[in-house]
């Protein structure tokens, strides 16, 4: 992989398909367990290998797989080199692409001096900050540089996409300058929404975020084994009755769901599907407990 090259596709290739955000976000994974593989020395790999090191299902990763045109070889498994191509030629990452960051603050810092991103395919070539005391630093080799001169860097160093490790009230001022400077992706650190015109893709990375998403599957796990462990207070004082307790964990637990699916739709986040089949048996199961409690009370009426 060349340090510098032509970002657009070479002519003829054929086109990027549209693939499930799911299956998007799982590619990185998988190239990065075949890059493993092949600098231990190995050919092919298996379906079930390449799962495993990936870290899902194996039948999950043909399917992926196969939305690439890619379905190996029975008995012989998948070619390494040859997949790894197929996955780089998808991701984009056939030619490095250069990146900006906005912000070196603590973390901006640590980012800017991880040296993982040229591995990966990405040049970091400029950084940004408007503390006077920031600006002219040096870190990892690059001087950080006053955000006023963010459009004549961009355009200088073709640089396409954004990081942004500002605190949130100065976020979106500096995404409406990438995005003016012509920077049509962006990497969100900081703590809140961005507003962005069409054509110009955010992820969001929010640790705390995640951090909540954890405490929820903790929450439910705890609740599965004593229901007590989050009775809710009642108005007035005292906790639930057990049995109402129950009821009310349940009801928590769904919303928590859905509060879990909203946030993964409106951040960014990719939830992995397993944990959401889990959560949504556990829905099933609640449902046919209730109907046998309801049950139980009419018989309980009858006599």
């Amino acid at each position: 992989m060349s340090e510098r090259g032509d970002l657009q596709r070479p002519s003829g290739s054929p086109p990027v398909p549209n693939l499930p955000e799911a299956t998007i976000a799982r590619l990185p994974e998988y190239l990065r367990a075949l890059h493993h593989l092949a600098d231990t020395g190995h050919d092919t790999v298996s379906s079930e290998a390449l799962a495993a090191a990936a870290g899902v299902n194996s039948a999950k990763l043909r399917k992926d797989l196969s939305h690439l045109g890619s379905y190996g070889t029975r008995g012989v498994g998948y070619d390494i080199a040859r997949l790894i191509g197929q996955i780089e030629l998808v991701l984009g990452l056939t030619s490095s692409r250069n990146v900006a960051l906005v912000g070196i603050g603590n973390l901006g810092h640590a980012l800017a001096g991880y040296g993982g991103f040229a591995s990966r395919g990405f040049r970091l070539t400029a950084l940004f900050d408007t503390d006077p005391a920031r600006i002219g630093e040096r870190v990892n080799g690059l001087t950080v540089r006053d955000l006023s001169d963010l459009a004549q860097v961009v355009a200088a160093e073709c640089i396409a996409i954004g990081v942004i490790t500002t605190p949130a009230h100065a976020a979106q001022d500096v995404a409406d300058k990438l995005v003016n400077a012509g920077v049509t992706s962006i990497l969100n650190f900081a703590p809140c929404v961005l507003s962005v015109p069409d054509g110009v893709d955010v992820r969001k990375v929010d640790l705390a975020i995640e951090l909540q998403i954890l405490s929820f599957h903790e929450n439910r796990k705890a609740s599965a084994l004593d229901p007590m462990v989050t009775s809710l207070p009642v108005q007035g004082g005292g906790q639930l009755s057990s049995q109402s307790a129950k009821g009310a964990v349940r009801r928590n637990n769904r919303d928590a769901s859905a509060r879990v699916r909203r946030s993964g739709h409106a951040e960014g986040v990719i939830l992995d599907e397993e944990a959401m089949a889990v959560s949504e048996r556990s829905e099933r199961t609640d449902q046919h407990s209730n109907a046998r409690e309801r049950a139980a009370e009419r018989s309980e009426v009858g006599t």
